[in-house]
């Protein structure tokens, strides 16, 4: 059993694009343990504020299964495929970590976002803070400890859960 982090953001109808992310990554991969939600302004291009939480699960599931789940989940929340990077998003989920495997195929692990992103970061340093990261050698606290905060605007919000996820 291989131990996931994963990173869901939305900015389309946010509230109900994370709801359902999270009851389909529930349905897929059994008991989920979350983070706070945080609400963010937009990285990268011009727009409206994005949810962002990090979660993590156990799967048995190789990373390339992993990840085309993701995408399934994506599609079926209204993810458009092939769309352009630093655009609004109806659900992004990410693949963060899977175990302490470093790989660049099928996908980059860890993700470098961790290190770059403050809506990546912050969570996943709430969810893990002693879990070391693989390459850096850092916990996930220190790491935020370290983080230059007045780079990107981030903050906790009150987000009500689906009832079959608390």
């Amino acid at each position: 059993m291989a131990t996931i982090y994963i990173s869901l953001g939305t900015n389309i109808e946010p509230e109900q694009h994370l709801k359902a992310g999270l009851l389909d990554l529930q349905q897929h991969f059994g008991k989920l343990t979350l983070s706070r939600v945080f609400e963010s302004e937009s990285v990268g291009f011009k727009g409206t504020n994005f949810l962002n939480m990090v979660a993590s699960a156990q799967t048995e599931l190789s990373i390339a299964e992993v990840v085309a789940t993701f995408k399934m989940i994506e599609q079926d929340n209204g993810r458009i495929k092939g769309e352009k990077k630093f655009s609004p998003r109806s659900l992004d989920i990410d693949l963060l970590l899977y175990d302490d495997v470093v790989t660049q195929q099928p996908v980059e692990l860890p993700r470098g976002e961790i290190l770059f992103n403050a809506f990546v970061l912050w969570p996943l340093s709430e969810l893990v803070p002693e879990l070391i990261h693989p390459i850096v050698k850092q916990s996930y606290h220190s790491l935020w400890n370290e983080f230059d905060k007045t780079s990107q605007k981030i903050w906790p919000i009150t987000f009500s859960l689906p009832h079959q996820l608390r």
